[in-house]
């Protein structure tokens, strides 16, 4: 295999590390994938998440939507009724987020027959 230039591995790892520092975290992927298959509000993402507290779910959710993976929605209700909901933008993590399961159902497989 042929080695290559600083500058291509550079430009190879910044773009995952950029990926990487928008869904890192023990919560953002379970949080968005929880959205992603319907789960809108606030209540309903924290009960299908196992753990988490409303603290950091608010932070995680407030993080996520910086970065245009969900879009939160208030709506003029007493009380105060607000949804989250993936954006289009983050409809191209669902590959992402295939592979990535694929890959480590694998990986389990392979650690697993070594035990």
């Amino acid at each position: 295999m042929q080695k290559i230039d600083h500058k291509d591995c550079q430009a190879s790892l910044l773009p995952i590390r950029d990926a990487m520092d928008v869904i890192n975290g023990k919560w953002k992927l379970l949080i968005y994938i929880s959205i992603a298959n319907g789960n809108s509000r606030f209540r309903e993402i924290e009960r299908s998440i196992p753990d988490i507290s409303s603290k950091v779910l608010a932070k995680e959710l407030k993080e996520l939507e910086a970065n245009q993976l969900i879009k939160r929605t208030v709506y003029d209700a007493t009380p105060a009724l607000v949804e989250y909901t993936a954006t289009e933008y983050s409809k191209g993590l669902g590959d992402v987020l295939t592979a990535l399961k694929d890959w480590g159902t694998r990986h389990r497989n392979q650690i697993m027959s070594k035990a």
